[in-house]
């Protein structure tokens, strides 16, 4: 553990603020995204959780209107969003009628891959838990490079830039995204406040939960470029606990030959970090 009991302590003040009033308010859909001159706090001390690694970790606690980051200069660079990306897709693939509904299989054509659970048919509720590059691939090729860019340009998603091929340009193409904007996109999501129907971003809403208990509830996904000469790792997503919502992205690289940045160990620094934080239990 990294923190002493007198940093827990003034960080449990930070971050309660108006709990501690006795006022606070269960977050609403109809709070406002784009608060004026929201609160930010710097926290140096993550970094024990990316050891060697070039990272980053950016928290939007929305009851509080404050930012917590660590290396605020990385949280405002643009990345691949690798599977990350899957979000956006599902909701364009859902909007465009390429997806029906979350139900929707795709059969699996028998290409063999490295994760034996993509060798199967899929449906998008499935794709998205299983991160199955196939069907997101066969999902954008369907969509097509005209409905693709004009939906991702409208969500003001990154760079908006999809120049690549129309089935992996969020893996090896030029879109980018930060951590930064990783937060706005999903708080964005979570008000309702994208370019999408009701339906759409209910279902995707649904899609992502990864973890439902009876105090908290957490959504997310993870990410993993590969296809690169620096591997990077992503975990994106909410914590919605009884009275509040805290929106994260977490992000870092390597360089090493076993690609130890990745997805699934962003998660896992994530998921320390909300236990550091006295976020999750």
């Amino acid at each position: 553990m990294i923190f002493n009991p007198i940093f827990r302590f003034l960080l449990s003040i930070v971050l309660m603020g108006i709990h501690l009033a006795g006022c606070s308010a269960a977050p609403s859909p109809s709070i406002s995204v784009e608060p004026a001159n929201p609160a930010s706090e710097v926290l140096p001390e993550l970094g024990e959780y990316f050891g060697e690694y070039p990272g980053a970790f950016v928290l939007y606690d929305l009851n509080n209107d404050l930012y917590i980051r660590y290396n605020p200069e990385r949280c405002a660079e643009q990345y691949l969003p690798a599977s990350t990306f899957k979000i956006l897709n599902s909701l364009i693939g859902l909007e465009t009628g390429v997806l029906p509904d979350e139900k929707h299989v795709m059969e699996w054509d028998g290409t063999n891959y490295n994760v034996p659970v993509w060798h199967q048919d899929h449906s998008l509720k499935t794709a998205i838990r299983n991160s199955v590059i196939w069907y997101y691939q066969e999902l954008a090729r369907q969509v097509g490079g005209e409905e693709m860019r004009a939906y991702v340009e409208a969500a003001g998603y990154g760079n908006a830039d999809i120049s690549g091929n129309i089935d992996s340009f969020w893996l090896d193409g030029a879109l980018r995204i930060s951590p930064d904007e990783q937060v706005d996109f999903l708080k964005r999501l979570y008000h309702d406040k994208l370019p999408f129907s009701q339906r759409s971003m209910d279902i995707v809403k649904e899609i992502i939960v990864l973890e439902e208990t009876d105090t908290y509830k957490l959504s997310g996904k993870t990410g993993s470029a590969i296809r690169v000469e620096v591997f990077q790792g992503w975990f994106v997503g909410y914590l919605e606990t009884e009275d509040n919502v805290f929106f994260f992205a977490t992000n870092f690289e390597s360089d090493d030959a076993n690609g130890f940045a990745n997805g699934e160990n962003a998660k896992r620094i994530s998921l320390e970090i909300l236990q550091e934080l006295g976020l999750l239990p």
